[in-house]
């Protein structure tokens, strides 16, 4: 790599720490962090509010900074302007998640508002025993993948990330096999058979 000469942005010290991150000395990431790790901290607080996503942020910042040193061009600025935008960047990523998230959160209970409650109620009827049976019977339609997320997302009260983890599965993997059952049982409950209908009434 051609040295970098110091200049009015760029002070000597980053030149020297971005020199020796290029060649993989572990210390001079230390001190990187020593230097900005609170500045990093602090734009990822004023983005995220959060303290636990700001040091998720910071980690993933220094993380960058040492796999790849090669990302700060030292002729563009300081690492310091840098790292700053680098964390406000990862920062907006993580507001961005977190919102794609609760869309899904809300968009899984508007599913499970149109699934009837299999719970008796003190009034119950013969159209509620008819819907109850159908939602018991297209449960066991699902394959035991999509009944098992189903009944601790939605009868064991756990959120699909807790899910995931107590089934041992990626995150994904457990919103995918929820919205594919939620989806069937919906097409299953849509229109249920009127039981006075059905017995020629």
């Amino acid at each position: 790599m051609v040295p970098v000469e110091p200049t009015l942005e760029q002070p000597p010290i980053d030149v020297e720490l971005h020199r020796r991150l290029v060649y993989g000395d572990e210390s001079a990431l230390r001190e990187a962090y020593a230097a900005y790790g609170a500045l990093v901290r602090r734009v990822a607080v004023r983005v995220t509010q959060s303290q636990t996503a700001a040091e998720d942020v910071a980690q993933e910042v220094f993380a960058q900074l040492w796999t790849r040193p090669y990302g700060f061009d030292a002729r563009r600025g300081s690492l310091r302007t840098w790292l700053s935008m680098l964390a406000h960047r990862r920062a907006v990523d993580w507001v961005r998640s977190e919102a794609r998230h609760r869309r899904d959160a809300q968009a899984d209970d508007s599913a499970l508002h149109a699934i009837p409650d299999a719970g008796p109620g003190p009034h119950e009827t013969v159209v509620d025993r008819e819907r109850s049976l159908l939602l018991h019977s297209a449960l066991a339609e699902l394959p035991r993948s999509q009944r098992e997320v189903v009944h601790l997302a939605y009868f064991a009260g756990r959120t699909y990330r807790q899910a995931a983890v107590e089934l041992g599965i990626p995150e994904g993997t457990a919103k995918t096999r929820l919205r594919s059952a939620l989806r069937k049982l919906a097409e299953s409950l849509a229109d249920p058979p009127d039981p006075a209908t059905a017995r020629g009434a």
